[in-house]
């Protein structure tokens, strides 16, 4: 099995330093081998002079910023592998990383008799910038996604027949999903890795970060409807909170969105001045998700 792992990545310079040193340190058997293309989207920081001067194995490959849907399809037109990993630039890896997902999808494959599979490996999310892979696994790193590219594995004719991902995806948010919907039609069958480790590595929540936070989820509200426009279903409706049910939801916790960056600035510093900054993102999350909804509904509107 030869491995192409792919990372697009843009202005991530200092974890995509420590993503690609603990690749390098895989523990892979012989009958086994791994290549890394790292495809930059367009990237303004020196991401790409960086790579050229300390990582000459790494498969480098550059376009204008065009968003991970259109980095992804780069790199996997450009990679030998025969089957893809998927992983983000701010992901630190263990190194039985990729020994994981070969076993795993040998296994399957044993087991099924048949290659209709991928596997998603474990994603735990740490804010510890010096040594991510200490962080534990708890229940909010828990994802009941079908196909998510944090840390996949598939072979690269399963993407080619379902057509990669939509490129019209240049914001935020859910092309990996939409290109979920097209494999689960294949009826390829999800295999979960445990084993396959993957640190996600984030700053610590400030309110500095609440600006960018909030521009992130009016992008996923637009990519949502994009979503939506391709396949329109109650389970796609559901996904991107496209219903009364959702608007009631946020519209009561955030009361009609007064409870917002502004109102709740005061508490959230007080949880982070506390150690607290996990709790502090999490009670963010209530009006971060009133944004979201405002830029699927304003990108609604603008289509009616």
């Amino acid at each position: 099995m030869f491995f192409s792992v792919v990372i697009p990545t843009y202005n991530r310079l200092p974890i995509l330093q420590k993503c690609l040193k603990a690749l390098a340190q895989q523990d892979l058997a012989p009958e086994h081998s791994y290549e890394v293309v790292v495809v930059d989207d367009g990237s303004t920081d020196d991401t790409v002079v960086w790579l050229r001067q300390e990582m000459p194995d790494i498969q480098l490959y550059e376009q204008a910023h065009k968003g991970p849907a259109a980095a992804r399809n780069l790199g996997v037109q450009k990679a030998d592998g025969d089957t893809i990993i998927f992983i983000d630039s701010d992901l630190v890896v263990t190194e039985a990383f990729l020994s994981a997902h070969a076993l795993a999808l040998t296994t399957a494959q044993a087991r099924l008799r048949h290659e209709r599979i991928f596997t998603y490996g474990r994603v735990i999310n740490t804010c510890n910038f010096d040594e991510p892979t200490t962080e534990p696994y708890t229940l909010t790193d828990f994802s009941a996604a079908y196909f998510a590219t944090g840390n996949v594995a598939i072979a690269r004719h399963w993407l080619e027949k379902a057509g990669l991902f939509d490129e019209q995806f240049q914001q935020y948010g859910w092309e990996d999903l939409e290109l979920g919907v097209r494999l689960k039609k294949l009826d390829l069958k999800l295999i979960k890795v445990p084993e396959a480790v993957g640190y996600h590595w984030h700053p610590p929540f400030s309110l500095q970060e609440i600006p960018k936070l909030i521009d992130r989820e009016m992008q996923s509200g637009r990519m949502g409807l994009l979503f939506y426009q391709k396949h329109p279903t109650l389970n796609v409706r559901m996904m991107i909170q496209m219903t009364w049910i959702h608007q009631l939801l946020w519209g009561s916790l955030t009361l009609g969105g007064r409870l917002n960056e502004k109102t709740l600035g005061p508490l959230l510093q007080w949880l982070i001045d506390r150690g607290k900054s996990q709790m502090a993102l999490e009670v963010a999350r209530i009006f971060l998700n009133w944004y979201n909804l405002k830029g699927l509904y304003a990108a609604k509107a603008k289509l009616e």
